[in-house]
């Protein structure tokens, strides 16, 4: 069956880093884009970041920019989002999800567009 598990969530203080995993099992990891949503208390879930099956093509939302960085290891299905200067704002639960896509270089920051959704990871910023 299909497995997206993500890990590396914590307690971290303001200006911390993070690395979120996400390991995928049970489908054809090369013709899937991978996203990274985040849902804060009391706020709608909302994209962060995303990467093509190829790799060659990604997405971040503007307020994570220059900061966090998305990468995907095909040899082990895995997606890394790499996550510095953190900020108190970005408490949330990450999830990562999994989107089949039309072509490789395909990714995208709409949640409606994803197929297949992971149990989250806390990351919560605190002082």
């Amino acid at each position: 069956q299909v497995q997206l598990v993500e890990s590396g969530g914590g307690l971290v203080q303001p200006g911390g880093s993070l690395r979120l995993s996400c390991a995928a099992s049970g489908f054809t990891w090369d013709y899937f884009a991978i996203g990274w949503f985040r849902q804060a208390p009391g706020k709608e879930r909302e994209a962060v970041s995303c990467i093509s099956s190829s790799g060659a093509s990604t997405y971040y939302v503007d307020s994570v920019k220059g900061r966090f960085t998305i990468s995907r290891d095909n040899a082990k299905n895995t997606v890394h989002l790499q996550m510095n200067s953190l900020k108190l704002e970005n408490t949330a639960v990450y999830y990562c999800a999994a989107m089949k896509v039309p072509h490789n270089d395909y990714c995208s920051g709409s949640q409606y567009e994803y197929d297949y959704w992971g149990q989250g990871t806390q990351v919560t910023v605190s002082s």
